[in-house]
């Protein structure tokens, strides 16, 4: 692309007559030229300012011809080249002149990169809306033929994406046209090019009309789902969803099923499997009766498929298949054709597949009712509970509001309990967290007294885990049990365990202790806060580590706001004073912004509103937007006063709670200084950031 022949010579080429307003544009223009690659892709990208510079005339004549002729250049500008001229039809006149982008895009289309290729066709979709049907025909349709009669395989792949959308406009010998060449590229001899057309048969069967479905459409579908390649075959299976909604029950019998059920039992797995991906759309498309007489026992097949892919595929399908049989002997058809395999997976050597459909089982128990769940499916679950694969098991402890609603939970909870155990103590920690993110929703449903017996003591054990993301969980766990079961109980059984913590040996168990006081305070209330979480907060102050005392400052800052004057002003503050002074500079940071904040909690407590009046900031004056003004009274002025001097007291109250002689010192003038020792950012050290972002003990 460097040194090609651009749109004007020079700054003074784009500007016309030398305008220097326009000479960004020009650098613009020459970077287009240029032989660093990143400065062709970011003018590319402001494409559409060059544009607007030259004008619609000079675009069209003179920056549309350079780009087509400089196409040959890195994927990555071709990729940002074919997504701007999608939009570039206003830019070159509008609809009447969208004509002059076909060329580049064009060109574009029959690149190598698959990526630009299909961003060049997405943009050529889009500008045919804008043609008028007289220009479709006279420029679209031609570029449309050109592609699919192209010598290399990347044009006729290209053109395979805009028969569907130029075919409804054209007139009835140029539709003929049309579907001649895709009947073609249905049988060309490269396979990508037939991949291409497979994939979008069914896009293009739902413009065209019934008889032309019937007579070449499904042709062309039966062709390709005998395809000796399967990467066409599993195309066409996809295909077939679009062509089953379009025809009649008698003509989807004749015409469609056949090809399916030997899709359903083709030799590559790739086909079945993708007969099982699609199996709940295909079900919708043919309707209750061939799913009875044909789909229902391809299904079976699907289940006992000597793959474990495609049994794992079909087992993901079983609730959404049962769910679409019709109400009419749904449960007579579960029960006699579906159940019988489904206990054959529960027992399948492969996890993938045991997971899969553990993952959706549960949900029969809503379709079946109360005595089936009971009688058919609680065995399974049961199993499933005690699988060896925790994948499993999680899959059915997260479904278990499905079996509440119909049967209630008491009915597993004798191998609920041995399951949950087992995934709290997995090796693998994402289990554990997985476990723990399901807690709430299992106390719920299990009640607070068998809560308090069985789960209690996992939930505090999680607290002392060797990896933070499960300390981190745990807490926030805690927080929403708070909310379920109540302050009294937080206050008699949560509370006192985690204050316990405060003195365990590992720094790491007495930071938990901080992030739990942190998380319960607002669920727990100023009563609980104050009298049994603030004394041991404060204590922790004097702890040996660092980590330990920042973290005391920080939570100090989280519960002030649920802390009464008193508190704040008899213990807190002391306490943080004493931080303030701390031989460690983080301490001292951490100590400094909980000062701050508390000292603006606490101004604001000083200036209480009544319940007539609105809030206001401390030291305004209410009635000054009533007074009338003076003549050559400066009103932004008092206003700037006043803020400043409102700022003033709020920074020396922080001063003199911080207990320092000397703090921000105001001057005449509303300017600043910061007082000696004092300073403005604080980067925390290593140690802080490793704890902040969970890193494992």
């Amino acid at each position: 692309m460097a040194g090609a022949a651009g749109p004007g010579t020079g700054p003074g080429a784009a500007g016309g007559d030398g305008d220097d307003s326009l000479y960004p544009i020009a650098v613009l223009i020459d970077e287009l030229r240029n032989e660093d690659v990143q400065l062709r892709l970011n003018s590319i990208k402001k494409l559409s300012t060059i544009a607007l510079a030259l004008g619609v005339e000079r675009t069209r004549t003179e920056l549309l011809p350079f780009l087509t002729d400089t196409i040959y250049d890195e994927d990555e500008v071709l990729l940002a080249l074919a997504e701007q001229l999608g939009n570039f039809t206003g830019l070159v006149g509008g609809p009447d002149f969208a004509h002059c982008l076909l060329p580049p895009l064009e060109s574009l289309a029959t690149v190598e990169e698959t990526v630009v290729r299909d961003k060049a066709v997405e943009s050529l979709r889009q500008i045919s809306q804008e043609h008028t049907s007289v220009a479709l025909e006279a420029h679209f349709v031609p570029l449309v033929k050109r592609l699919a009669s192209g010598d290399w395989f990347t044009s006729r792949t290209s053109a395979c994406g805009l028969f569907s959308v130029c075919y409804p406009r054209a007139s009835s010998a140029v539709k003929a046209e049309i579907r001649q060449h895709f009947r073609s590229l249905c049988s060309d001899d490269t396979p990508m090019v037939r991949r291409a057309a497979a994939s979008k048969l069914g896009e293009f069967a739902k413009v065209l009309e019934l008889d032309s479905v019937k007579s070449e459409i499904v042709p062309l579908f039966t062709n390709l789902a005998s395809d000796e390649q399967d990467s066409v075959r599993l195309l066409a299976v996809e295909a077939c969803v679009s062509i089953a909604q379009l025809l009649s029950q008698d003509d989807l019998e004749a015409l469609v099923m056949p090809t399916l059920r030997q899709a359903a039992e083709d030799k590559s797995w790739r086909v079945r499997y993708m007969v099982a991906d699609k199996f709940s759309e295909l079900q919708k498309a043919v309707g209750p009766k061939i799913t009875l007489n044909d789909l229902i026992p391809a299904f079976q097949n699907l289940l006992k498929d000597c793959e474990a892919e495609v049994r794992a595929a079909a087992a993901h399908k079983v609730k959404e298949l049962c769910e679409n049989l019709p109400t009419e002997g749904r449960e007579t058809i579960i029960m006699n054709q579906i159940l019988p395999f489904i206990k054959e997976l529960v027992s399948d050597t492969n996890q993938h597949v045991k997971s899969a459909l553990a993952s959706v089982i549960m949900g029969l128990s809503t379709i079946l009712g109360k005595e089936n769940t009971i009688e058919h499916l609680l065995p399974l679950f049961l199993a499933q509970l005690k699988d060896e694969c925790p994948e499993v098991r999680l899959n059915i402890i997260s479904n278990l509001d499905c079996v509440n609603e119909v049967i209630g939970i008491r009915q597993l909870s004798q191998s609920l309990l041995p399951a949950i155990v087992e995934l709290a103590e997995d090796a693998k920690w994402r289990v554990r967290l997985a476990i723990i993110e399901y807690m709430p929703l299992l106390a719920g449903q299990l009640g607070v007294e068998f809560f308090d017996e069985k789960l209690n003591s996992l939930c505090m054990a999680w607290l002392v885990d060797h990896v933070y993301a499960i300390r981190e969980a745990a807490t926030n766990n805690l927080m929403k049990l708070v909310q379920k079961f109540g302050t009294e109980w937080a206050q008699n059984t949560i509370v006192p365990k985690v204050l316990v913590m405060a003195n365990d040996p590992n720094y790491l168990h007495r930071m938990t202790t901080l992030f739990c006081i942190n998380a319960l305070s607002e669920a727990c209330g100023q009563e609980i806060t104050t009298k049994q979480m603030l004394p041991i907060v404060l204590k922790m102050a004097g702890d040996q580590v660092a980590n330990v005392r920042f973290n005391v400052a920080k939570s100090l800052q989280k519960i002030g706001p649920i802390l009464d004057t008193d508190a704040l002003q008899e213990e807190v503050k002391p306490v943080l004073q004493k931080l303030g002074q701390d031989e460690d500079m983080d301490v001292k940071y951490f100590a400094q912004e909980a000062i701050s904040a508390v000292a603006q909690r606490l101004t604001k407590l000083d200036f209480p509103v009544k319940d007539n009046e609105e809030p206001s900031a401390p030291g305004a004056d209410k009635n000054h937007f009533l007074r009338p003004r003076g003549p050559g009274e400066d009103t932004g002025k008092a206003h700037r006063e006043r803020a400043a001097r409102v700022v003033s007291e709020e920074t020396v109250e922080a001063a003199r709670f911080r207990g320092t002689d000397a703090a921000k010192v105001s001057s005449p003038r509303g300017e600043t200084t910061p007082a000696p020792g004092t300073r403005a950012v604080r980067v925390p050290s290593v140690s802080s950031l490793e704890e902040e972002c969970g890193k494992e003990a």
